[in-house]
């Protein structure tokens, strides 16, 4: 990986129980990552409250229930709901994952992963413009953690992720964790996946923990 640039920056992601603690270090904070389904049906004090933390640090939004990366169309109504709360925080943009979260109207509570074909690649760019139409962007998109290959698939991980940036115009949002992740269960190098994904065009880098499962196998969640 690239040494980090000047004007590289670090934050966190926003929690009700470290609200305290974000308060009294904003200046050493350079972003806040706020989870944008939280507050889509929020009251109008938890909104202002937002609004107060936006106004101090440059707030993130991060999208968790869009499932764009499918080859159903996004329901407007989230979209919509994400422009709303755009226009009131003004974020310094709105991320998602590439994963879907339901099929046949069926809400499975889950960030799955795609199969990895053209179709989904096809269905992704089609969300993506239905996205930009009614938010104004296109978010950047990140890379989830799976148990296993997604039956269907006619691409590797990095491939599919490949094609789905350059062809949906997505910046990548890479989750390092997640990749490691994904190397333990699917037995892949992990230095070979990011050798085969576009670096170029990372814009955000999550780090985050996680757990062994099943006392110690190669099962990992993050």
């Amino acid at each position: 990986m690239a040494a980090a640039a000047a004007n590289d920056r670090v934050g966190l992601g926003w929690r009700a129980e470290l609200a305290a603690g974000i308060f009294a270090n904003l200046h050493r904070i350079d972003a806040v990552e706020v989870i944008a389904d939280d507050y889509f049906q929020a009251p109008a004090a938890r909104i202002s409250a937002l609004q107060l933390l936006a106004r101090q640090v440059p707030v993130l939004l991060h999208g968790v229930g869009m499932g764009l990366a499918s080859t159903a169309q996004v329901d407007r109504k989230r979209l919509e709901a994400m422009a709303r709360l755009a226009g009131k925080i003004r974020p310094e943009c709105w991320t998602e994952h590439l994963a879907f979260v339901r099929a046949g109207g069926i809400e499975i509570g889950h960030l799955a992963a795609p199969p990895r074909n053209a179709n989904t690649i096809h269905g992704l760019c089609e969300n993506m413009r239905l996205a930009r139409s009614v938010t104004g962007a296109v978010p950047a998109m990140e890379n989830i953690a799976t148990l296993l290959d997604p039956p269907g698939s006619t691409m590797t991980e990095a491939e599919w992720i490949a094609g789905a940036i350059g062809q949906s115009g997505a910046e990548l949002l890479l989750d390092l964790h997640n990749v490691h992740t994904n190397a333990v269960n699917l037995g892949y190098d992990a230095y070979e996946f990011l050798g085969s994904v576009p670096l170029d065009m990372v814009s955000i880098i999550h780090i985050a923990g996680g757990r062994s499962m099943r006392g110690g196998s190669q099962l990992f969640w993050g």
